[in-house]
């Protein structure tokens, strides 16, 4: 079980990071969202560890975007989930391309 002073402390350890990355201000994020649901506090503000920067994230009419706008994201990612231990076991070349686009 994770524990708030656990989420607090690792929030602490991103936000010393002088120069975050993309992997930062993802755990950041996800750190903030469950204090949020351990405290039912709002959680601060976070614009400063976005790289979007406010900026819309690019929708297209793919049936897989119309879903996803349909469903909302945390709906989606956990079939991306299950879709990638999938393809993980499927076809490896597959998951191992998904994942360098991910990490670029």
């Amino acid at each position: 079980m994770i524990r708030e002073q656990d989420l607090k402390e690792a929030i602490a350890e991103c936000e010393g990071i002088r120069n975050p990355d993309a992997r930062t201000c993802i755990k950041l994020a996800a750190f903030y969202t469950l204090l949020d649901r351990y405290s039912g506090a709002d959680p601060p503000k976070a614009e400063g560890y976005s790289f979007a920067g406010g900026m819309e994230v690019p929708y297209t009419n793919s049936p897989f975007s119309v879903a996803v706008e349909r469903i909302g994201i945390e709906n989606a990612f956990p079939v991306m989930e299950e879709l990638m231990e999938v393809l993980y076991v499927e076809n490896r070349p597959l998951y191992e391309s998904v994942m360098r686009k991910l990490n670029t």
